[in-house]
């Protein structure tokens, strides 16, 4: 065959399909991996979820809030507030990040970012620091001035770990299990 009857690259081909321009990037994906691994929590009050990152964008855990592991969650409180700190959820709820620090699939976390919904408390804040997690990407910090998150900033800024605050550049993205059957549903599914 001849260069003239030779197949174009499928580049050069005015009529190709071309790649979705509208995917999720790495952030927004990890963050929404978190978000999803919320919804597995019990919490009646606050979902919250964390995903690990390694340096090649693979995610080596996830984890949410809820329970400790082989303790009845509907035995133990679930309540904000009581009169008794005891019959509250605080003594007893096991965070998102220690969940995801616990639950990774690799021999370890160091150098790894951390997704995670909310800012970390300062008992998160030394787990991700004694882990060796380099950095916590976060989208709420609505707890900002408690105690607990000055101490959190405090203990993150002294370890060297940077923190930055998500800016999503969607508001909204909707799983629905119908797409895989419609192709092109995919790329209506995100706001």
């Amino acid at each position: 065959m001849d260069e003239s009857q030779q197949p174009k690259p499928s580049h050069q081909n005015s009529g190709t399909t071309r790649k979705r321009e509208d995917y999720l990037e790495w952030p927004e994906y990890f963050m929404a991996v978190a978000f999803l691994s919320a919804q597995r929590s019990k919490d009646p009050s606050s979902q919250v979820g964390a995903c690990i990152v390694n340096q090649e964008n693979k995610i080596v855990g996830i984890g949410y809030n809820g329970m400790p592991n082989g303790c009845d969650d509907d035995l133990l409180p679930w309540s904000r507030s009581a009169d008794h700190w005891l019959d509250t959820k605080y003594p007893y709820v096991c965070h998102a990040e220690l969940n995801a620090i616990m639950n990774k699939n690799s021999a370890d976390v160091k150098g790894c970012t951390m997704h995670v919904a909310l800012f970390p408390c300062n008992e998160c804040a030394k787990l991700i620091i004694q882990a060796g997690i380099k950095e916590v990407v976060y989208l709420s910090d609505k707890y900002h001035d408690t105690p607990e998150m000055v101490a959190s900033r405090r203990l993150l800024g002294m370890a060297g770990i940077q923190c930055r605050q998500f800016e999503p550049k969607r508001t909204k993205i909707v799983i629905d299990f119908n797409s895989i059957n419609h192709p092109g549903m995919l790329n209506g599914a995100t706001n």
